[in-house]
């Protein structure tokens, strides 16, 4: 991997990481037509890390309070009645599916789950799910009415995202949109899940970095400082634009890029693996 390479990289994991059109999906497609091949599993968890930094610094008063909260839970029966201590368990309990089917399909995941032709439907099927399930909810729900039940529904979806096309927050906010949640709640639970997932992906992958013949450490470390920066600056965009807008823009945007991609592989232009 060059450094021109690590730098278009990192801006589109950081551009596409928190809106639901698949950051793994984009580094996948942008790799493919610029004839740089698929940059690896073990780059793109890699640069994750550092969109995860930027979730970590946006919402840095959430997450001190929830961890406060969570700690004094683990020695006091009172405290566990505290609403930051009880997202700090859903963030747990709500982690669990991915950690099990991450580890459970590594080996399908870093190989046949990266073909183009899975990524153009999932592209195109959560496109359809989301918008109907941003439609029809009822959007009623805040972060404070999150039940055990709707944590481990929320984790599964999540899990859905090792499929690259699906979107990890695509995934969730679609899952908390069914649920009935607000869709700024169903993004803040969807971005706090994401930070034990990715950051333990990112370290584990980050094992296979000098092994993996398609990325370097030098090159994966500026794509993810560059990941961070402007994945700061699109949470903090995103998090105004809903409230006041729905996700419509980016499910039509997914549908005419899954379909892009069905034409580009049709013709010839890239190749599903």
């Amino acid at each position: 991997m060059t450094w021109l390479e690590a730098v278009v990289l990192g801006v589109i994991q950081g551009l596409t990481e928190f809106l639901p059109i698949s950051s793994s999906a984009h580094l996948l497609i942008v790799s493919q037509l610029l004839g740089w091949g698929d940059p690896g599993a073990a780059f793109t968890a890699v640069s994750q890390i550092g969109t995860e930094c930027a979730v970590i610094v946006y919402f840095r008063r959430e997450i001190a309070a929830i961890l406060r909260a969570w700690a004094r839970s683990l020695v006091s029966a009172d405290a566990r009645s505290d609403p930051d201590a009880r997202m700090g368990w859903l963030v747990i309990i709500g982690t669990l599916p991915i950690a099990v089917l991450g580890l459970a399909f590594s080996k399908q995941i870093e190989t046949v789950a990266r073909n183009l032709w899975l990524t153009a439907a999932m592209l195109i099927v959560f496109a359809l799910l989301l918008g109907a399930a941003d439609r029809l909810g009822t959007r009623l729900k805040t972060e404070r009415d999150l039940t055990w039940r709707d944590g481990i529904l929320f984790g599964l979806a999540q899990a859905l995202a090792l499929i690259p096309g699906v979107s990890r927050s695509g995934a969730t906010i679609t899952a908390g949109l069914a649920l009935g949640y607000t869709r700024a709640a169903a993004a803040r639970y969807a971005f706090l899940l994401a930070i034990p997932a990715v950051l333990a992906s990112g370290l584990y992958e980050a094992t296979k970095i000098g092994d993996d013949a398609t990325a370097a450490w030098g090159p994966t470390i500026l794509a993810t400082v560059i990941a961070f920066g402007v994945g700061f600056a699109v949470i903090a965009w995103l998090m105004r634009w809903l409230t006041t807008r729905s996700y419509l823009p980016f499910v039509v945007y997914r549908l005419a890029l899954g379909s892009l991609l069905i034409v580009l592989l049709a013709t010839g232009v890239l190749s599903a693996t």
